[in-house]
């Protein structure tokens, strides 16, 4: 059989975000949060959507875990392949979303739970060489102190665990070795020690057997590469322009070209006056918080009037 892509976005969902992958989920988030000892998570409420499988070649599509903890915390988990060079933003601003979604109108604020996010990057973002966990709070500049609990934001980065030489000293480097597609032997000797991953790999051996399943992982896969191609032919094509015309305006027409091929995607047929709104927008802060805006978006209403309040911002 065919080995899977385990962070196929949408293998992964159906691995970690199904009734039946609990346990592999509350492995992996004991492995990231490490609770302390007799903390340890031991049941989850899953909260996720179902994904329309029309959306499947949508590049822009969140195929995330969403779930509660025992102590009313959430919990979202996504996995991102492609570097768009926006997930320090792009992250901010779901986790905001989450945040303040939990409250109904009326609402105390007393009734916000802490909200954590796990991004899993199938690319190198920060600059250290070897540490492949980040964990961010809010914190006062000088002495450190904690503002709440509130937020708390983790990025792992699977490249850089790729280059450990060594084996994995923790559950977290097992699962992130399980995620860099480790087979055979290794993989093996690591999933009769870690249940959790036992499990996982139960799960994706089922999953992949499944003809539906596996068709819909394969458009997926393609929706991938497709992204990959334009991020980096749109890389190309800006560091071209950038020396006829300048760094700048070659990014600017790098964000011109990503929104309207996601938009001739998203909405094709209807996206042409949109389009022309893209083009309006000269400044490039402005039109990298659109981009962002407009991946977020529901609805060809809901793109327009992001893009009319762009136009006038950054025009």
């Amino acid at each position: 059989m065919k080995a899977i892509n385990r962070i196929n976005d949408y293998a992964f969902k159906r691995i970690f975000g199904s009734e039946e992958g609990k346990e592999a989920l509350i492995s992996l988030l004991n492995a990231v949060l490490k609770p302390l000892p007799g903390q340890e998570l031991a049941a989850v409420e899953l909260l996720d959507r179902e994904l329309d499988p029309k959306y499947l070649l949508d590049k822009a599509a969140r195929l995330d875990i969403l779930a509660r903890i025992v102590t009313g915390a959430l919990v979202n988990v996504e996995v991102q392949i492609v570097n768009r060079y926006n997930i320090d933003k792009r992250t901010l601003f779901y986790w905001a979303g989450l945040y303040h979604g939990q409250l109904a109108s009326g609402q105390n604020f007393i009734c916000l739970r802490k909200t954590i996010t796990i991004n899993i990057l199938g690319f190198d973002w920060f600059e250290d060489t070897y540490k492949y966990h980040h964990t961010f709070h809010v914190r006062e500049d000088q002495t450190g102190e904690l503002l709440n609990d509130d937020l708390e934001i983790h990025f792992l980065e699977l490249q850089k665990v790729a280059k450990v030489k060594r084996k994995p000293q923790n559950g977290l480097e097992e699962w992130l070795l399980y995620l860099n597609n480790i087979q055979g032997e290794e993989m093996e000797v690591i999933a009769m020690g870690n249940p959790g991953i036992r499990k996982a790999m139960t799960i994706e051996q089922i999953f992949f057997k499944n003809k539906k399943e596996r068709r819909l992982y394969e458009l997926r896969e393609k929706a991938v590469r497709d992204e990959i191609s334009m991020v980096v032919g749109a890389k190309a094509e800006g560091k071209a322009e950038g020396k006829a015309e300048g760094k700048a305006e070659g990014k600017v027409e790098m964000a011109h070209d990503a929104i309207c091929k996601y938009l001739d995607i998203k909405f094709p047929g209807a996206s042409i006056s949109l389009q022309a709104e893209v083009k309006k927008i000269s400044d490039l802060v402005v039109l990298e918080e659109t981009i962002t805006k407009v991946y977020a978006a529901n609805s060809f209403d809901e793109v327009l009037a992001i893009l009319g309040g762009a136009t006038k911002a950054g025009s």
